[in-house]
């Protein structure tokens, strides 16, 4: 075997299904043998979208997707969705090309120091030498992407690891036997190639694949940690559940930690990956002024989510009791120490507790749900105002019926994608994704491209600005390509709105943030997608049912949505 065969049965045997790639020559026979062995390879038009699409398969099945992408710009494209994961806690394996070894520091092709650009931005990273080392090294990325809290792991495989030793041999220039050296220089050069190459090769022919796939490994709470949440439990009041994508790493036991949460009965918020776990509706799941109620609680229970900036610093929280349940013993303590911290995962924590039974206080219940129902009639009064165009909130809340229950959601976007946050119900549990805490642009394309391979039978939506959709229309060829009838709605409101609102009422200047009502729908016709530019709010079901429809039948969509610009987020800036 070479070593792309090697490596491909060994992310065969890890359960790998899907391999996400950009072509380079540097890295053809990892996804060449892939193929062979019936792991279906996506290839991409940009190595950022084979990162998010590998990022979307990680979260969503808990298995790391993989990526592989060819030596230097082929990596460095990579690097902020490789930091996103990172910053997501998002398992997952990219396989990176590189110079040949004997080539390195001496002007090969595309030959840069890679490990150093790579190390700030994944949990671990390493280069191959030997290809008797691409199993074991493979099989260790796989652990360490999946351990305690999970992440990215970059591993660096030099080309002359992976091609077939008689034609590497033939590319260093070494000469057969038969062929008597020129000079005592030509003779030394033979033996230090030869003494290289047989180093690069030794034990090659008895590589062993390990037959099990990697078990994720990470920190478990103590019957101690349960009893004493049990205990603050039951003398509040008020308790409030805020759950988050922490929570949601071992995305195989959903279902039981949905059951969880019904059965501690306690109000909830949920958000990141989370989203969408309790339905469409749920009596325990709040939406809206979830800062009012987190001051009117008494007790807190954070599972999966750290006192960032989506939580003022700790500051919304304030002196209240709170409970943290957290992988990560950094995001655990993270600008406020917890009345009670407990190191593990919060998903197995909340599944335990749930065995439990605990008084449901019905009256605390009706109070966020006429918190929550205000919202709602406030949002719908600013629903109804005149934008010029479609009203975005109106948009989204004629959309969600339309909705099939087997509906992926997937975020790419400002202002409007957050505007559909506050209407679009996810239908069940693994239903939404969007980047994270890293509020990156330019996911949509790459996680819709994991989401329907691995949910191949539901409705995958991207919701798009007008300004995220620039970062991955192109896909749409891939889309095409490889039969994924994703639909795109993009709101096209001609602008940065999220940026332009804040920044024109502090700084009285438009500058950089205007667009133009462009046709995006015709990027997708040209590489053989269908789409619709619908500017009043009448056409919004037709086009939306057609979107469906098509998409039904195998041809991807993009629905151009020409919108208004409302004060809906105002004051949404975040620093």
């Amino acid at each position: 075997m070479n070593g792309g065969e090697i490596i491909s049965q060994t992310l065969q045997r890890q359960g790998v299904r899907f391999l996400f790639t950009l072509c380079g020559g540097h890295v053809s026979p990892i996804f060449v043998s892939a193929e062979k062995m019936g792991i279906r390879v996506i290839d991409t038009r940009h190595e950022a979208t084979a990162v998010f699409a590998a990022d979307a398969v990680s979260r969503l099945t808990g298995i790391p997707g993989v990526a592989v992408v060819t030596a230097g710009p082929g990596l460095t494209n990579t690097i902020t969705a490789v930091k996103n994961a990172l910053l997501a806690q998002s398992p997952l394996i990219l396989l990176g090309g590189a110079a040949a070894t004997m080539l390195r520091g001496r002007g090969a092709l595309q030959d840069i120091n890679q490990m150093e650009l790579m190390r700030p931005s994944v949990k671990w990273a390493t280069s191959v030498k030997r290809v008797k080392d691409l199993a074991p090294t493979i099989v260790q990325a796989f652990r360490m992407a999946q351990e305690g809290v999970p992440g990215p792991v970059f591993v660096e495989c030099p080309i002359d690891l992976l091609y077939d030793e008689s034609l590497v041999k033939e590319w260093y220039g070494i000469k057969s036997k038969e062929v008597p050296p020129k000079n005592i220089q030509d003779k030394f050069l033979q033996w230090y190639l030869n003494r290289h190459a047989n180093k690069l090769f030794a034990g090659s022919e008895q590589v062993i694949i390990p037959q099990e796939a990697v078990k994720a490994t990470y920190p478990s709470h103590s019957t101690s940690a349960i009893e004493n949440a049990k205990r603050r439990i039951r003398k509040a009041k008020n308790p409030l559940m805020l759950i988050g994508s922490g929570a949601m790493m071992t995305p195989q036991k959903a279902e039981k930690l949905a059951n969880a949460i019904e059965q501690l009965g306690i109000p909830v918020y949920l958000s990141g990956m989370a989203r969408g776990l309790l339905g469409k509706n749920n009596r325990l799941q709040m939406r809206h002024n979830r800062k009012q109620a987190i001051r009117q609680s008494d007790l807190i229970i954070l599972a999966g989510v750290p006192n960032d900036f989506r939580l003022d610093y700790g500051n919304h929280i304030g002196h209240r009791t709170f409970i943290s349940i957290n992988r990560s013993r950094k995001d655990l303590n993270l600008n406020k120490r917890p009345s009670l911290a407990i190191h593990a995962d919060p998903m197995d924590f909340l599944i335990e507790l749930g065995y439990s039974s605990f008084n449901t206080n019905e009256d605390w219940i009706k109070i966020l749900h006429e918190s929550d129902a205000n919202r709602e009639s406030s949002i719908q009064d600013q629903a109804s105002e005149d934008v010029g165009h479609i009203n975005p909130i109106q948009l989204f809340k004629e959309l969600d019926p339309l909705l099939s229950d087997a509906t992926m959601l997937i975020a790419d976007g400002g202002d409007f994608v957050a505007t559909s946050a506050y209407t679009l119900k996810p239908r069940s549990p693994l239903s939404w994704l969007d980047p994270g805490v890293f509020g990156t642009l330019g996911v949509g394309a790459g996680f819709a491209l994991g989401a329907k391979l691995v949910y191949p039978e539901k409705d995958v939506w991207v919701i798009f600005g007008d300004g995220s959709a620039g970062y991955s229309l192109m896909e749409y060829d891939t889309f095409v390509r490889h039969k994924l009838p994703v639909i795109s709605l993009i709101g096209n409101d001609a602008c940065w709105s999220q940026i332009a609102r804040d920044q024109v009422e502090l700084l009285k200047s438009h500058c950089a943030t205007r667009l133009a009502f462009s046709d995006y729908q015709e990027i997708g016709k040209a590489f053989g997608a269908s789409g619709i530019r619908i500017s009043q709010q009448h056409e919004l079901a037709v086009a939306v049912n057609e979107a469906i429809k098509q998409s039904r039948q195998g041809i991807p969509f993009i629905l151009n949505a020409i919108i208004g610009k409302t004060e809906f987020r105002k004051g949404s800036i975040s620093m």
